[in-house]
């Protein structure tokens, strides 16, 4: 059975999946910039969604983190909009949808390892990029699938849908493994755990 800090690093989990689904990340100038030209910001490309999905990995371990993207994934496919493009059955169509999928197993392994080891930097970091590597072969191995079975779009090749989904996101997704792993570290010193 669950802890009750486990479904409740579960629920925060959900909720932050949910929010980071929508905001989009940036970067800002260096501050000695800021009085220059106020605080301009710069988009990564990517969305606080796979941060989200690794930080409830490291800070409510690794049931936490598969419970709250099952949760996500029940909530999407029961119509209510909480996908990039919206929700619903007609979602499993989507070429994007496996990188959903990943995010189940990509969550739990993250928060095995952050919790198999001490809390160091290192460990952390080791642990949101192996889930983030789970959620990219189960991404391009459901692309694989979708467009196979005439899911995909016709007009995309399987390679320019890989580049699209894995390869140009991936430097902001980087960056968002190194905010995720400060922030965790941080936050598991300050919580004792």
């Amino acid at each position: 059975m669950f802890s009750p800090t486990e479904y409740l690093w579960a629920l925060i989990g959900l909720i932050l999946t949910i929010g980071g689904t929508f905001l989009e990340a940036s970067v800002t100038d260096f501050p000695w910039h800021w009085s220059q030209s106020g605080i301009p910001t710069h988009s990564l490309g990517v969305t606080y969604q796979i941060g989200a999905v690794l930080l409830v990995g490291c800070l409510g371990g690794k049931n936490a983190g598969a419970m709250s993207q099952i949760a996500y994934l029940a909530l999407g496919l029961a119509w209510l909009p909480v996908f990039d493009q919206g929700g619903g059955l007609a979602y499993l169509k989507q070429p994007s949808f496996g990188y959903l999928l990943g995010f189940v197993p990509g969550a739990w392994l993250c928060g095995f390892l952050a919790f198999k080891r001490p809390p160091t930097l290192e460990n952390l970091a080791f642990s949101c990029v192996c889930g983030l590597v789970v959620v990219h072969l189960i991404g391009l191995v459901y692309l694989v699938f979708s467009h196979y079975i005439g899911w995909g779009t016709s007009d995309t090749s399987i390679g320019q849908a890989a580049l699209r989904y894995s390869y140009y996101p991936l430097p902001g997704q980087l960056a968002l493994i190194c905010a995720v792993t400060v922030l965790s570290f941080i936050l598991r010193r300050l919580m004792f755990y």
